[in-house]
């Protein structure tokens, strides 16, 4: 089992299932600030991608074993990232590259996603976050 693979697999699914339900995600009251990032709950991923990534559901009671902190948890699977910036990032460079000529291919459903999300009206996000402070404050 690679573990880049899992990350990057994780990553892509987090980021496509934040997409299609953008909507109502940004709204929700899971939102923290972890080590400089806004991002949903470590909590809210984890339990997401438990459902959405079989490999990952597998692997957790052992990395839960090894740290019983969710925020690490997340910081080791590369997801301490605003999702809203980071598709933001995402539908800025597939116009930037195909104004310029070249292509870079992206995951296909989240390219679809990303342009039906930004066809519905967004509602006011979350304005009310909870401070993250699992990463420095336990010791496992």
């Amino acid at each position: 089992m690679n573990t880049e693979q899992i990350r990057q697999s994780v990553r892509e699914k987090w980021l496509t299932y934040y997409a299609e339900n953008r909507q109502w995600l940004s709204r929700l009251g899971v939102w923290v600030n972890c080590d400089g990032q806004r991002r949903p709950s470590s909590g809210f991923i984890l339990a997401t991608l438990s459902v959405l990534e079989p490999r990952l559901a597998q692997l957790l009671p052992l990395v839960v074993d090894l740290s019983s902190n969710p925020d690490r948890i997340v910081m080791a699977l590369g997801l301490n990232f605003n999702p809203e910036e980071q598709l933001d990032k995402v539908s800025e460079g597939a116009v930037n590259e195909t104004t310029n000529g070249s292509r870079k291919l992206l995951p296909a459903a989240l390219h679809e996603i990303n342009i039906q999300a930004s066809q519905v009206p967004m509602k006011a996000p979350a304005q009310i976050d909870e401070d993250c402070r699992g990463s420095r404050d336990r010791r496992d």
